[in-house]
């Protein structure tokens, strides 16, 4: 649901990458050396809401849009409430794969599609390299699976790209040699190109000393980051199992360990507090609010930026 069609106060995250719908998966991209140009403009421009609009109507769309972010409710039913909640797990699978195919079952397409090109590896972090969990600071990958990223990493440029702050993910992952990039896409440590120098990358150095380019389109928004930050602290403090997190150019407030009664609570209480932040706007994933900049530049746009940074 978009805000700028006034029909929803949520903002949903854009469709995946075109190469996923044709079955190529968006995180194995082959890219070549010279990469796509970037548009210098970065700030969207959404209109404000006309008052009123949505006041009337405002819990009940808060509540199905936090619904619609969390697993499909079984229909109640005393004599097969066990067949019809699977029966609706197996459809609900089918309807998702559809729509995103699994790379392992188009693996010969994938292969044909690069032939003659690069490889670059580009992966999510919670529910890909983690599982989900109840606390999102307990969401640990496995020593199997770090094995495993690190041995890609010797062949294929690696990089982590995810909604949570830069630092957290690599503090979870703890591989030197791969490229990060948080705050969904705000905040990446790439590679040192020449091309990256029209985007006022910072130099800097990684945890092994080698030469990295930091770049952080949204910088000026941290100190209102900081300061929804704060203010959502309070505001859900008296929410059992509600839990603010701080992710550097975006907040995240997380509802998975809350009653669903007080949903709407929680949903309100975030858009309400955005009224005074016409630069921040609000997306939702599973079982997460999110607060971000009014910005034009997301993960899609980080992994496009890092294909460039990776040319020659």
């Amino acid at each position: 649901m978009d805000l700028k069609s006034n029909t929803s106060p949520v903002v949903t995250d854009p469709a995946p990458m075109t190469q996923s719908r044709l079955g190529i998966h968006s995180a194995l991209m082959p890219y070549s050396p010279t990469g796509a140009t970037f548009s210098p403009t970065l700030f969207l421009t959404i209109p404000r809401k006309k008052p009123g609009i949505l006041d009337d109507v405002r819990s009940n769309t808060w509540l199905d849009a936090m619904k619609s972010s969390s697993p499909t409710h079984s229909k109640k039913n005393k004599d097969s409430n066990t067949e019809l909640a699977a029966n609706e797990g197996v459809l609900g699978y089918r309807i998702w794969m559809l729509k995103y195919p699994s790379a392992l079952s188009s693996f010969e397409q994938i292969t044909n599609y690069a032939k003659g090109k690069r490889i670059a590896l580009f992966l999510d972090y919670d529910g890909t390299l983690s599982p989900i969990v109840d606390d999102p600071d307990r969401a640990f990958m496995s020593g199997a699976m770090r094995a495993t990223v690190r041995n890609v990493a010797k062949y294929f440029p690696t990089a982590i790209i995810s909604g949570r702050s830069r630092d957290k993910v690599y503090d979870f992952v703890g591989l030197a040699e791969l490229y990060y990039a948080g705050s969904h896409g705000m905040d990446i440590m790439g590679p040192v190109r020449s091309v990256s120098d029209d985007y006022s990358c910072i130099r800097s150095t990684n945890k092994q000393g080698k030469e990295v380019n930091l770049f952080q389109p949204a910088g000026e928004f941290l100190p209102m980051i900081d300061e929804v930050f704060r203010s959502l602290i309070e505001l859900t403090k008296d929410i059992t199992g509600a839990k603010v997190e701080n992710n550097k150019f975006c907040v995240s407030v997380h509802y998975r360990n809350v009653d669903e009664k007080s949903w709407s609570t929680i949903g309100e209480s975030v858009d309400e507090l955005l009224k005074h932040y016409p630069r921040l706007r609000l997306t939702h994933g599973r079982k997460v609010l999110e607060v971000r900049p009014v910005l034009n530049w997301d993960k899609g746009k980080a992994v496009e930026f890092l294909l460039e940074s990776l040319g020659e």
